[in-house]
């Protein structure tokens, strides 16, 4: 069925609506349909062409090698003709210790070496990324011969797979070697290469600590031929006269996310053995086969379409001409997919995506390539739940848990307080440096709750997230002070990263009245702890509110102090209304046009991922065509790597997002923006097309989700809603919003309703 025409889909679809169709007294049509019908609605056109691609092998890392990962290992693909390089990684290669964050390591390279091939007689060159099948390209053809390679990293095999082909026999010869970032051992036996070592003495500064916790780590690299030979040979595998080259890397540490194992488990060596040895045992097209259904299984979950543009150009100057204000639809959609292609790429089945991913080239990588707490981190996982990437979230979650000991050990000594809070800068070993962000772990906890509201899994809540949400409002009970009116304020508060430290900082207001309430929510979905819950129910009600202050603005402290002039990269006054729920435009009016007051103040040049929060901060103002002017300042050419804390956002040409340099934060809060635009649910409503720019007139989104657990298709021309429909995954009741409309219901799991 997925497969019919549009034309015929639209009409069958059609059909289904006058056999079923009933009128609400809000003046919506709602359909309730069978679950055939549901799939037909959602199997309207296909999506934009869902690759980058390049007619030249990249040269530079951060902005033109290409990325590929499994969630736990990463690769960045040159695409190199005579030499080519795979930088990789392993996501649990850290240092750092308990009491420091330490830093995300680069683990090391591949490098192919390709006798008698020259740039000189090369061909119809392309590199590509696939990122609606997770496969990576390279094409050419070269003295007669059209060669051709295929990267991928599996998440079954939980291997990186590249294949070198040819269409004439012995077309291959050359050498693989293996380097080690940490300066292991490297050693080649046949057709295998491994680098081992320890990370014991590495620092991320020169007068850093030595850190109490070194990793063991292991990676091997498998070269496999079909046709002339392999062998071991000066610290390299080469092969001569071979007709296909297929080569499979692994790597490990000894990290455990367990601190009563001290963090330390078995050496990586047997693990990463008999992970080849079963990649090696399967052929390519099962390996190819089984990593496409396993990728397709996320990323197939949502689709799309803003216009029917068709660019034949390289995605550098596709990203040039947008930068010149020739605006393409679909590269907004392209650069949207790609979002989730790098969250499903990062987050699965290992640790979460720090502030690169999963992918690093440095052993002193910028800002530790850590996790950081006052937006970055957070950011990262705006997007999972509502672009159907749920299980993506889960690292973070599990993440969060494994450090808390660590972090009410150091909470307690430091604030004489039960629970636990982060410093800005935070590690795999539950160490945190840098400021004192005491609000950070309720900003944590924010995401956790919404993954329960976007899933309804209870179990999650009850074992995961709800004894965590407790723990930070225990602390905040401990740390709040009450004025002389019986205000509760948070003390020598902090606002990222700027301004004085006083009581009473908007920031920390607005996120402790978060966790609150929504741990008052957590507890009564549980039905337990009805005496705390009651008790932090009336310390929400007491905090200090968000202010108005002198010139119209949402007030940053509570001191009326803001300066109309401050164009300061962060937000942080403003989480009240993204991520938060406390101040939106039905609820309290007032707020929210003082708050677009700030963010008018605050200017719309920035770097990469505030640009990112301030889409999404438009769209909850219900400002499509100002959130879509933020979409052009991100989607804006950058070839600077430099340091730059002011101005220069964007996007390099491999669509890697510039701070910059590189943070992937802004990839994402670009896909969480494009969801708030198309669908909200935060203020208590499934809210259709809030904040549509006019520059979408015609367009469909499928697979989106909203909180309540469901699914959300969305279909509109002309800038209107032509139908909308809703998969429910649990029963429930909903109030659903289009423009000035809402209509109530009651749904069904598994019954489709379609509004027309």
């Amino acid at each position: 069925m997925l497969s019919k025409p549009a034309r015929f889909r639209d009409i069958e679809a059609e059909r289904i609506q006058q056999l079923t169709m009933k009128k609400t007294k809000a003046g919506l049509r709602v359909l309730l349909a069978c679950c055939v019908g549901a799939l037909v609605l959602r199997a309207y056109g296909e999506e934009a062409n869902a690759k980058l691609w390049y007619n030249k092998p990249a040269i530079n890392w951060e902005k033109e090698a290409l990325p590929i990962g499994n969630g736990r290992l990463g690769g960045m693909i040159f695409g190199g003709i005579e030499r080519e390089q795979i930088q990789f990684n392993e996501s649990s290669l850290w240092i750092g210790d308990e009491k420091d964050t330490g830093a995300y390591q680069a683990f090391g390279d591949v490098f192919i070496e390709f006798g008698g091939q020259t740039n000189a007689a090369t061909t119809n060159y392309r590199r590509e990324l696939d990122i609606s099948r997770a496969v990576h390209i390279v094409a050419y053809n070269q003295g007669g011969v059209s060669f051709r390679r295929e990267y991928f990293a599996s998440h079954p095999a939980n291997v990186m797979v590249f294949r070198f082909t040819a269409d004439k026999p012995g077309a291959y010869s050359g050498s693989v070697m293996l380097t080690d970032m940490h300066k292991g051992k490297i050693v080649a036996d046949g057709n295998r290469l491994t680098s081992s070592g320890s990370v014991a003495g590495y620092k991320y500064e020169d007068k850093g600590p030595n850190y109490s916790i070194a990793l063991n780590y292991e990676a091997q690299a498998l070269v496999l031929n079909e046709g002339g030979s392999v062998k071991a040979a000066d610290g390299r595998v080469t092969f001569d006269g071979v007709n296909n080259l297929t080569i499979l890397i692994s790597a490990g540490t000894d990290y455990v996310n367990d601190r009563t194992r001290g963090w330390r488990g078995e050496h990586p060596h047997a693990q990463v053995t008999a992970q080849l040895k079963a990649a090696a045992g399967t052929t390519c097209r099962k390996l190819l086969a089984s990593h496409v259904v396993d990728y397709q299984r996320l990323y197939k979950r949502v689709t799309l379409k803003l216009g029917d543009s068709r660019s034949e150009l390289p995605t550098d100057l596709r990203l040039m001409k947008y930068s010149e204000d020739a605006r393409e639809l679909e590269l907004e959609a392209l650069v949207f997919q790609y979002g989730r292609y790098l969250m499903i790429s990062s987050s699965r089945g290992a640790l979460p995506a720090n502030l690169q991913g999963l992918w690093n080239n440095s052993i002193r990588p910028p800002w530790r390539s850590d996790y950081h707490t006052d937006v970055n981190v957070q950011m990262n996982y705006w997007m999972a739940d509502q672009a159907n990437l749920g299980e993506c979230f889960t690292p973070y979650a599990v993440w969060l848990n494994s450090i808390r000991g660590v972090r009410k050990a150091e909470t307690k000594a430091a604030f004489k307080a039960r629970g636990w809070t982060m410093h800005g800068e935070n590690g795999v070993f539950g160490g945190s440096t840098w400021e004192w962000v005491e609000s950070g772990s309720a900003w944590c906890m924010q995401n956790l709750w919404d993954h329960y509201a976007f899933t309804g899994n209870k179990e999650y809540l009850r074992t995961l997230a709800y004894p965590m949400m407790k723990e930070v409002c225990e602390f905040w009970q401990d740390r709040l002070k009450a004025l002389p009116d019986g205000t509760l304020v948070a003390p020598n508060g902090f606002s990222p990263e700027h301004g004085p430290r006083e009581d009473g900082v908007s920031h920390d207001q607005q996120l402790i009245w978060d966790v609150f309430n929504n741990t008052v929510a957590a507890a009564d979905v549980l039905g337990v702890d009805r005496e705390f819950r009651n008790t932090i129910a009336a310390q929400r009600d007491k905090l200090l509110a968000p202010k108005i202050g002198k010139w119209g603005q949402l007030q940053e402290w509570m001191v009326d102090r803001d300066d109309p002039k401050d164009d300061h990269r962060h937000l942080s006054h403003l989480v009240a209304v993204h991520p938060g729920s406390q101040i939106t435009s039905q609820r309290t009016p007032q707020l929210a046009e003082a708050a677009r007051v700030s963010l008018n103040a605050r200017g719309d040049v920035s770097t990469g991922w505030s640009t990112a929060w301030k889409i999404n901060l438009w769209a909850r103002l219900h400002d499509g065509d100002r959130a879509y002017k933020l979409m052009g300042n991100l989607l804006r050419l950058v070839g600077d790597t430099r340091m730059n804390y002011k101005n220069g956002g964007g996007l390099y040409a491999n669509l890697f997002d510039a701070h910059p340099p590189f943070q992937i934060d802004g990839n994402f809060g670009y896909t969480a923006g494009v969801c708030e635009m198309l669908l909200q649910s935060h203020a208590g409503e499934i809210h259709l097309l809030p904040a549509l720019p006019k520059a979408w007139t015609t367009g469909r989104v499928t697979g989106l989700r909203a909180r309540g657990n469901l699914e959300v298709d969305i279909q509109w021309q002309d800038g209107k809603l032509v139908q909308a429909t809703l998969h429910p995954r649990q029963d429930g009741s909903f109030q659903v919003r289009y423009g000035d409309k809402v209509v109530e219901l009651k749904l069904r799991a598994g019954r489709a309703v379609v509004f027309k």
